[in-house]
């Protein structure tokens, strides 16, 4: 009887397919573990306070052996001389503190001696009109400026005395040819103009007198809802702001249908708004109203009423119903609001396919 064998040729084959396996895992684990402990070297530490002897220097003209002799580690100093030869420029201290290797303590210790030059150093910009700077330049001398009327002043004028450039000069002499300019209101609504720019004129300037026609007893009260700017403006209590800002409310608004709307115009105070109620009236009559059913959603949302939700509200009904085909049954979908409803209730129109509108 033959001695029995230990192992198998099966198992003797799958050892020997295992083996290249656990090498390669023995292999791999160890790379793992001594990654694992592998120990990063810090950057060295600054130069101790001790040894430092920090000159005031300029970043921007200091070599590499005047860093070098203040104490200053080599890669220090390498780095402030590459900091320049990349094309940068030190324009405040703190551009030192970006260099790498400076930590913010040898910063805090650099500090006191870094002077920035005075062709380097940051300068914030100012803007000056273009026939400022070229008086600056000696280009051209400046004049300083006396009284003027603004309904006459030139162009070489406003350019002599620095407050606009000659572009700017023509665009307003044609502005107030076409427009006039009575106050300083209707100074600063030129756009060529800046507020800061009318303020530093203001008393140099004499304003014409307005030659308006006087509206008499018999011309009173003026409709509201017909009357243009010029009308408005003769108005006591309206200026041109105040009245083009009453024109483009009522645009948008489709005409007043109650002179107290007045009040919702902006530019309407107090002090002006019981004085211009005295003299005007509206006539409602002449107000342009939405036809809800086949309005679009631009001339629905421009109106002051109507809110961006009241009009995501109004659309969506009218889709999924078609359209009202009276007042009641558009405020019984409880879209709106009760106010306003009732403030939106004179411009609604409802118009239906057969070509029929009911109020």
């Amino acid at each position: 009887m033959g001695k029995k064998e230990l192992y198998s040729r099966r198992e003797i084959r799958g050892a020997v397919l295992l083996m290249p396996l656990l090498m390669i895992l023995l292999v791999a684990g160890y790379l793992a573990r001594e990654e694992g402990l592998k120990v990063y070297v810090r950057p060295q530490p600054s130069t101790p306070d001790s040894l430092l002897r920090i000159v005031p220097f300029d970043p921007n003209e200091v070599t590499y052996e005047q860093l070098r002799e203040m104490g200053l580690r080599k890669w220090i100093a390498h780095s402030i001389i590459k900091y320049r030869a990349a094309g940068k420029v030190f324009r405040i201290p703190e551009d030192v503190a970006t260099c790498y290797g400076i930590s913010d303590s040898l910063y805090q210790r650099m500090k006191p001696y870094i002077i920035i030059g005075e062709r380097y150093r940051y300068k914030p910009r100012t803007y000056r009109p273009t026939y400022e700077r070229d008086t600056l330049a000696g280009k051209r001398p400046l004049l300083a400026p006396t009284t003027f009327r603004i309904d006459t002043v030139g162009v070489a004028y406003l350019r002599a005395i620095g407050a606009l450039t000659k572009r700017q000069a023509e665009v307003f002499v044609r502005w107030r040819d076409l427009r006039g300019i009575y106050d300083l209101e209707e100074l600063k609504e030129c756009y060529t103009v800046s507020d800061s720019v009318a303020d530093a004129l203001a008393p140099y300037i004499i304003f014409p007198e307005r030659k308006t026609e006087t509206l008499t007893p018999d011309s009173l009260p003026v409709n509201l809802n017909r009357a243009d700017t010029a009308t408005l403006r003769r108005l006591y209590g309206i200026g041109a702001k105040t009245a083009a800002n009453i024109v483009r409310y009522r645009e948008n608004l489709g005409g007043f249908y109650r002179k107290e709307q007045l009040s919702e115009v902006p530019g309407i105070n107090e002090a002006n708004y019981e004085k211009i109620l005295t003299q005007i009236f509206v006539d409602s009559c002449d107000i342009s109203k939405i036809d809800i059913n086949f309005a679009p959603s631009s001339e629905i949302g421009k109106h002051p009423y109507v809110s961006p939700r009241s009009l995501r509200r109004i659309l969506k009904q009218r889709q999924l119903k078609g359209g009202w085909s009276t007042a009641e049954e558009f405020y019984k979908d409880d879209i709106l609001k009760e106010e306003e409803r009732e403030r939106l209730r004179p411009y609604l129109l409802f118009g239906t396919s057969g070509g029929t509108k009911t109020r």
